[in-house]
This record gives structure tokens, sequence and C-alpha cells, in this order.
């Protein structure tokens, strides 16, 4: 994925055309998109916030569920044997995905720093560009050589 997106939170000349054109045709729609540069980088922590909290809330129906069954799994097949090994495999399954879902977690985590570095090496660049040229004296004259050169 390109990080350089064209629609991306911040003040781009995208988000302030789509922007503009959101208060031209619907009001909504220009507050909608006023709010995306304003706080569109805190939607990813938002949506993993939500999704986290609605995989564990219904999560608990699901327990709750299968013990209201008197010991049974709901749509138990009859079978003793099948559904026991249904249920293991289902809560194998589930392990799965907790791990995949802690290493999903994890990338996410290198992603950020990663992005976070790149941001800090960039800013630091800017910064010694322009104490570089603030510490150069603005009324001297170029020396002829360093053109030629």
């Amino acid at each position: 994925m390109n990080n350089a997106a064209l629609i991306r939170p911040g003040w781009t000349p995208a988000t302030i055309a789509l922007m503009i054109i959101g208060f031209m045709l619907f009001w909504p729609l220009g507050f909608a998109m006023l709010a995306y540069i304003l706080w569109g980088d805190r939607l990813e922590g938002f949506k993993q916030d939500v999704n986290r909290k609605t995989d564990s809330f219904c999560g608990a129906f699901r327990r709750n569920k299968r013990s209201a069954h008197f010991g049974r799994a709901p749509f138990g097949t009859g079978n003793a044997a099948f559904d026991e090994w249904r249920d293991k495999e289902l809560e194998r399954l589930e392990e799965e995905r907790r791990k995949l879902d802690e290493m999903r977690a994890e990338f996410e985590d290198y992603a950020n720093e990663l992005r976070r570095a790149k941001d800090r090496e960039e800013f630091d660049r800017f910064m010694a560009e322009r104490n570089a040229v603030s510490k150069k004296p603005s009324g001297t004259v170029p020396d002829v050589n360093e053109d030629q050169q």
C-alpha cells in the first residue's frame, strides 16, 4: 500500500477540495470531510477499539449461549462424539484467531513505529536544512569559485 495516498487525514489539496465541494453540495458532507481532516488519523485506533469491544461483547453471548443448552452445544447433532470433536475444533480455531489477532496487532504497532521513525527522520532532515540556511549570512556575496565547481 502506498503511504502517500491522495485522500489522507491532513490538509492536502485533495481533502481541501473535497471539503469545499462537500459544503457546496450538502453542508453535512463538508463537516464530515473537515472532521476527517482534523481527526482522521485517530480512526485506525478507534476502529480497532470498536472491533475489540464488539468481539468481546459478542463472544460473551456465544459463551452464554452454549451453557444455556445444558451441556450440549446449540444445534447439536445428537451424536455426542461428533459434538465433542466439533467443540474441540471450534476452541482450537478460536485460539488460532486469538493468535492471529495478536500477530496483527503486533504488526500494526511495528508499522506505526516505522511510520513514526520515517516522520522523525524527515522532520530532522528539514530542521537541519532549515538551520543550515538560517546560519548562512544573508548579506554575503557568493564565492565565484563555488559556483564553477
